[in-house]
């Protein structure tokens, strides 16, 4: 076969595939795009002719096939000839591709919006010869976009049109955005307050009030409020403002305050009555509920660090009866006169307050000594009779007593508890007084009765250890297990060991308690080699003051040699504050490495001298506290912190274990910054020994997570 036969044979070949691969063509635009698409040629005129529909343009044009070789003008009603014509009139005159908008009728009957782009497509010469034009629905998008302005439009609406001045701040400050109402309100032009701190407009004096509220708006993500916050005017003038702080919150995330403001100059001349009302009973004059929540909250701020004070609780005995027999006006009398006389204490350390009905507080800064008198001078007060349209009536006050700090550290708390003493004096006949007492009888009781449970449950096997998985984060294996120690008591049932370890601590039974639990897993390491699950780690919590023990060294040694165990597979876990003292701890330490344990730091980070112990120990493995673990994905510190964490160990070549992980995101996270194990319920709770065996050993050589 000469080689121009073979050439003409390929050539028909080409043209043959060429022709098949515009038939496909054709009929994906054709059938299967979802926009319309137009081919136009161009004449004379211009005129532009249909050379090619698809189906979507033929059906939402309203055209047939027949329009196909016909001119624009031909083929589409008159009107809607003249405007789409000038469309592609423009890309002739400009000579490149024009965009334009349109509202046209669906063969459903309905109205909606397109846009259409014309492509020019020139000769050799490059003159345009035909033109492309592919349109699109956007009506959704249109309706979205008048979704959206109209939105926009009704908070202008509202913002432009109240009264109360808007100002849109940011978290540094400065004004954003004020309203015609704010512009007004301090006499200045938006240009003149946009960009400036919202922070120079108040008195210097008043600044450090309204950006603690600013803050507190900022950082609690709530509305707060300040009645009396002064704005300066720009004539330097003052006006007496109410102000609200509201966050803008953009997709969960504060991203700056609205600052609501409304003139109260007006009513300035009544502050001192509106405040009065604010926290004065308006009944007897005392200070009410709300000065006395207000002082507590100051006084615990002033009393940190030194002295402490009283809040006597006082209730009127029987009142109720008489407030029944002889009306609630005569019982309101009473209630004066009470209020009276509790008002002869008030002085710079003695405030009273009624917080409402036949209560009545007093705050009391004092000695004990000092405390006790004060209430058996209110006793006093009451052994004279009050008169009441000349009739003489007896009444008696029950008082309790709770002192800061010993009682409370908080208001609430505060409160609570002397009213609790109250209780108990009015349980106990009334009409005298008595300080709040913590149950220390029941609790010794129990504390004693633990205690003594205790120290017979090693004897009673009544101690057993729980197993949770540490797992590979790169393959989902399990290779070590963190044992937890549970308490099963024959007679109390399960204890937590929140409740039984500081006991153990206290007494001194964390030393064999914790002897067992060496013991313990080195035993259950040599169980599951023999199953021949060769390799399993087992890591243990060394409690701080079992850690100093002059035998810890000698007792683990032993259990390893008892057992035939290879001492790296045994992994004592040290907190930092165990090593505190370094002078102590280094020789222990070294001691373990040459025992070849392995060790490592539990919560790691939460100590303030983390990155000194790795210096100075022989650390193995570093355990991420938990609280990091749990806010990794949320905080930005929390995330930093353990990436720096996870980078420094592996740069140490020191393994890094997560604890607490609950979340699927939080595995993914530390896996991604080379985290080596996780540990925590997203994988499994502590289990048994027997679970670990039929749920995580499966007969493979390799163990895979459940």
């Amino acid at each position: 076969m000469g080689p121009l036969r073979k050439n003409a044979k390929e050539r028909e070949k080409l043209i043959s595939d060429d022709s098949t691969v515009e038939s496909i063509i054709y009929n994906l635009i054709f059938n299967y795009v979802k926009h319309m698409v137009f081919v136009m040629k161009v004449e004379e005129g211009p005129r532009f002719q249909y050379l090619f529909v698809n189906e979507m343009g033929l059906l939402y044009a309203g055209i047939s096939e027949e329009a196909i070789g016909k001119s624009m003008e031909d083929v589409l009603p008159y009107e809607r000839y003249l405007k789409i014509k000038k469309a592609y009139d423009r890309v002739v005159i400009l000579n490149d591709s024009v965009t334009y908008s349109d509202q046209i009728m669906f063969p459903n009957g309905s109205m909606g919006y397109t846009e259409s782009l014309l492509t020019p497509v020139r000769d050799e010469h490059n003159k345009i010869k035909y033109i492309v034009a592919v349109t699109r629905d956007i009506t959704e998008l249109v309706e979205e976009r008048n979704r959206l302005i109209n939105a926009e439009q009704k908070y202008r609406s509202i913002v432009d049109h109240t009264l109360d001045g808007v100002f849109t701040v940011s978290l540094e400050g400065k004004i954003l955005e004020v309203n015609p109402s704010g512009q007004l309100l301090l006499g200045y032009a938006e240009k003149q307050m946009t960009k400036r701190s919202f922070f120079d407009l108040i008195p210097d004096a008043e600044v450090q009030k309204f950006i603690d509220l600013f803050q507190q708006t900022v950082e609690a993500g709530v509305a707060l409020e300040s009645l009396d916050c002064r704005l300066i005017h720009s004539k330097g003038y003052g006006i007496t403002t109410h102000i609200k702080t509201i966050p803008i919150v953009i997709n969960s995330k504060i991203e700056g305050v609205y600052v609501i403001t409304r003139d109260i100059s007006e009513h300035a001349k009544n502050a001192e009555t509106i405040k009065y009302m604010a926290f004065h009973d308006h009944l007897t004059g005392l200070y009410n509920r709300r000065a006395l929540l207000n002082d507590l909250e100051q006084m615990i701020k002033a009393n940190k660090n030194r002295g402490m004070f009283a809040l006597l609780s006082i209730d009127l005995d029987r009142f109720k009866y008489l407030n029944d027999t002889l009306g609630h006006l005569a019982g309101d009398q009473v209630l004066i006169q009470v209020a009276e006389r509790l008002s002869i204490f008030n002085n710079d350390n003695i405030k009273v307050y009624r917080q409402g009905g036949d209560e009545f507080s007093i705050l009391f800064e004092g000695s004990r000594k000092e405390i006790t008198s004060l209430a058996q001078k209110i006793l006093s007060l009451f052994t004279k009779s009050f008169y009441l349209h000349y009739q003489e009536y007896f009444i008696s006050p029950s008082i309790g007593i709770s002192i800061y700090p010993h009682d409370g550290k908080n208001a609430e708390t505060i409160i609570k508890n002397a009213d609790e003493a109250l209780f108990r004096v009015k349980e106990r006949g009334k009409a005298h007084f008595q300080f709040y007492k913590t149950e220390m009888n029941s609790v010794g009781a129990h504390i004693v009765s633990l205690e003594t449970h205790l120290r017979k449950a090693l004897a009673k096997d009544e101690f057993m250890l729980f197993y949770q998985p540490q797992v590979s984060l790169a393959t989902g294996k399990v290779k070590s297990f963190e044992a937890l120690i549970r308490w099963n008591s024959k007679e109390l049932g399960m204890i937590s060991p929140a409740n039984f370890i500081p006991l153990a601590e206290d007494t001194g039974l964390i030393i064999p308690i914790g002897n067992w639990v060496i013991d313990t897993a080195c035993r259950q390491i040599k169980k599951w080699s023999e199953l021949g699950k060769k390799g399993i780690k087992i890591a243990i919590n060394i409690s701080p003051k079992q850690f100093l023990q002059p035998k810890l060294v000698e007792t683990i040694k032993e259990s390893i040699r008892k057992h035939k165990i290879e001492p790296s597979l045994l992994e004592i876990e040290i907190t930092e504050g165990a090593m505190q003292d370094t002078a102590e701890t280094s020789p222990i330490l070294n001691s373990l490495k040459e025992l070849g344990v392995t060790i490592s730091i539990d919560d790691f980070g939460t100590g303030y001298s983390s990155l000194n112990y790795i210096k100075q120990f022989p650390i193995d493995v570093l355990k991420i506290d938990q609280s990091f673990v749990r806010d990794v994905i949320n905080s930005e510190k929390d995330a930093a912190i353990t990436t720096t964490i996870i980078h420094l160990a592996n740069s140490l070549g020191i393994e890094v274990v997560a604890e607490g992980i609950e979340e699927k995101e939080q595995a993914e996270f530390l896996m991604r910054a080379n985290c080596h194990k996780g540990q925590g319920y997203l994988f499994s709770r502590p289990i048994s020994a027997t679970d670990v065996e039929f749920k995580i050993f499966n007969g493979n050589e390799e163990m895979v997570i459940f």
